[in-house]
């Protein structure tokens, strides 16, 4: 009977020894890992962004310069090349960063880097590609309107521009509207250490 008591008494200890052990492991599991390994999973579009003026746009301009793009790696033979080159490089350019642009906009991806002043590096995309797209299809409509791909080519690229030219005045006004509410804030925050300052003598004091 004693030693049936001391084998309990020992396996009661041992459990609850265990217990604390277990409870003070490092090696518990966390909800850490879980979000950790979730990775690219978390993941979601954001539907305002494309609802909206800005993301429509950015769409329009993904699937014009994709055409355009296109129209003009149909064309066979060229005489001249040169406006033809160009134009592939503006239209091929002008797709893949508006594209990356538009994948980090809809993913909230732009939101993990805020190091990056996206606005202003959306406005600066806008910007170019709408002066290359017009200069492109103005030296391929003066130099390359012979085929249909030809002409089909200018008509997206002058589509194209204008999508851009109105992200860009869009872009523009939103710059503007940050950049009063940036001054706003700061005026406030100005007012308020002065108020601050002059509520507390000491500091009056310790100035002068």
């Amino acid at each position: 009977m004693r030693g049936g008591e001391e084998l309990d008494g020992f396996e009661g200890e041992a459990s609850s020894t265990s217990m604390i052990s277990g409870a003070s492991s490092p090696y518990q599991p966390t909800t850490e890992p879980v979000s950790q390994r979730r990775g690219l999973a978390g993941l979601r579009c954001d539907p305002d962004y494309l609802r909206g003026a800005l993301g429509r746009l950015k769409v329009a301009q993904v699937i014009l310069a994709l055409i355009a793009f296109i129209c003009i790696e149909t064309i066979m033979e060229c005489s001249p090349c040169e406006g033809l080159y160009f134009f592939e490089f503006v239209s091929c350019s002008a797709f893949v960063v508006t594209g990356v642009l538009l994948i980090l906009f809809s993913l909230n991806l732009h939101m993990r880097i805020p190091q990056i002043n996206w606005n202003l590096t959306d406005l600066v995309n806008t910007g170019l590609s709408t002066f290359f797209f017009f200069i492109a299809s103005i030296v391929l409509a003066a130099l390359n309107h012979k085929t249909g791909a030809e002409i089909a080519a200018v008509i997206f690229g002058f589509l194209a521009t204008a999508a851009y030219a109105v992200s860009t005045f869009l872009g523009v006004q939103k710059w503007r509207v940050s950049l009063r509410q940036q001054s706003a804030n700061d005026y406030i925050r100005a007012r308020t250490e002065s108020r601050d300052v002059d509520g507390r003598p000491e500091i009056q004091r310790l100035d002068t």
